[in-house]
């Protein structure tokens, strides 16, 4: 029997804390966390530095950032439960050991394969933090008023965390080598957990449910099958039996994981909560404007250093002002969810969002830097909006014993919505970028392993380019850089459709009030 609401107690910290405590706490957290979504567009200023070095395509560079958010948004829900059931705090704390082992791990890797395997294995980690930092500061900062600024610095370092990604990878590349953006998670790791112990204190739900590992096998594998058709739809073909018949499974095992959930006695995710449209409407309003952040960050980077020639620490400072609107605008979220309500902050977010995608799609191959920094500041403030106003949103709408399933659910469906935003994005952009190449070299006969490293991503194309020299060189590369372009601005202005989708998701399905229940208070 499906656990109702009113039956759950609240959970509190094991003792009162006090408040320069709290605010210490917070602040712990918040840094071990930033850590944490920092990782997931870090990376990305170094892609370019792992094709040269690993011969990575671009389908293999969408997997390796992927396999980290797949282990994560698929672990969430299933330890967002285990954090209720055995202690928020133990959970955290494992969870920074597994992410600086994985993190040695990924530093270290010698192949493509081994450098996925080990961004899979740092999602484990993350998946075992993110959602305790969430609980822990609802169950800390029990006053309301005092609560919505917690969570406003939370998404705050959540946004500032993606923004900052790149320019902390630029800074690392620009001294060390590119396993340095994973090596630089250790130190921090271990200072975090060596703060944690005596500052945090611990809570749980005594009266959560058991875990549901066939719910968790079931969202793992339908979700890592639908990207995986996403992922190499364009180098199989869209029409392709294995692409089609994995996408098509993918939907099928998420259809069966909800009629599970439905019907488990003790579900990892309770769709009940869904009916509280505060609930259903954030998170999904989340999804849809991670889609577009973490797609663009993924081509925008690529751009960047392959078409403009910038270095990844300059790639990295492009990104700059999307992390300074980030961090001056998310902590004043609260102030337009007091005047203008949740439903408005949202929905104009998602619509400044929606803005910069489509200012940032009209480049073309003879643009330069400057006609996309609007965009990138336009992201920057809407992701600011966003983020806070949905997470207080979704952790306003439960009971205190729920924190931990609910600030899973708030980070799955942030984590799934980036991970199908460098998919599709991704695969947009590979899609267009391999028939325009398919169809420039056409009449020159070109060998067929040159063209396969032409066609598998830009900075390929770029190196036959510069090998081969001369006229035929220089027209290589601007072709290559045309084609990227284009697929670059077609991903973008996908994302801008999904932004606006969003805003009216948030329109017609978040509630118009301005308050709601306390979740440390109990159910309604």
């Amino acid at each position: 029997m499906t656990i109702h609401i009113h039956e759950i107690p609240a959970a509190a910290p094991e003792r009162p804390a006090p408040m320069q405590a709290r605010w210490v706490a917070l602040a712990v957290l918040c840094v071990t966390l930033l850590m944490v979504t920092l990782d997931v567009t870090v990376l990305n200023v170094a892609l370019p530095t792992i094709v040269r070095d690993l011969n990575a395509t671009t389908t293999e560079l969408q997997w390796i950032v992927d396999a980290y958010v797949i282990s994560f948004a698929g672990l969430l829900l299933s330890v967002g439960s285990l954090a209720d059931r055995i202690g928020r705090k133990k959970v955290f704390l494992a969870g920074l050991l597994a992410f600086a082992a994985g993190s040695t791990w990924a530093a270290f890797s010698g192949s493509v394969g081994m450098l996925i395997a080990a961004r899979a294995a740092m999602g484990i980690g993350g998946a075992f933090m993110m959602p305790s930092t969430l609980s822990l500061i609802t169950s800390i900062f029990t006053d309301t008023a005092e609560r919505r600024q917690a969570i406003g610095l939370w998404a705050a370092t959540t946004g500032v965390g993606i923004a900052l990604g790149p320019i902390v990878g630029g800074l690392l590349l620009s001294h060390f080598w590119w396993g340095s953006v994973f090596l630089i998670n250790v130190p921090i790791a271990a200072i975090g957990f060596a703060c944690a112990i005596p500052l945090i204190p611990d809570s749980r739900n005594p009266a959560v449910q058991p875990p549901d590992l066939g719910g968790a096998a079931l969202s793992i594998v339908g979700f890592g099958l639908l990207l995986w058709a996403l992922i190499e739809a364009p180098v199989r073909g869209w029409t392709s039996v294995r692409v089609l018949a994995a996408g098509v499974g993918g939907l099928a095992v998420l259809g069966l994981f909800t009629l599970w959930e439905s019907r488990s006695r003790h579900p990892m995710l309770n769709l009940g909560f869904f009916r509280k449209r505060e609930l259903s409407g954030a998170v999904t309003s989340v999804a849809l404007a991670t889609f577009g952040m973490y797609g663009a960050l993924f081509v925008l980077t690529q751009w960047l250093q392959f078409s403009l020639g910038s270095s990844a620490l300059k790639a990295g400072l492009c990104v700059l002002p999307a992390a300074a609107a980030i961090a001056v605008i998310a902590p004043l979220s609260t102030l337009g969810m007091r005047l203008i309500g949740i439903r408005y902050t949202v929905a104009a977010g998602l619509l400044i969002i929606a803005g910069s995608f489509w200012q940032i799609s009209g480049a073309t191959v003879a643009s330069g830097y400057g006609s996309i920094v609007l965009g990138i500041v336009l992201l920057g403030i809407g992701a600011g909006l966003v983020i806070p106003a949905a997470t207080e949103s979704v952790m306003g709408s439960l009971p205190g014993g729920e924190t931990g399933v609910g600030a899973a659910t708030n980070g799955t469906f942030l984590q799934v919505g980036g991970a199908l935003g460098v998919a599709v994005i991704g695969s947009l952009l590979t899609t267009r970028y391999q028939d325009r190449m398919t169809a420039a070299l056409a009449p020159h006969h070109v060998p067929s392993a040159i063209m396969s490293t032409v066609r598998g991503s830009l900075g390929g194309a770029l190196e036959v380019a510069a090998r081969v020299g001369g006229l035929l060189g220089t027209e290589l590369a601007q072709v290559a850089r045309e084609a990227f372009v284009s697929g670059m601005d077609l991903g973008l202005a996908t994302g801008a459709f999904v932004a606006l989708g969003g805003c009216l998701v948030a329109l017609l399905v978040l509630p118009r009030g301005r308050n709601r229940t306390d979740p440390g208070a109990g159910a309604p």
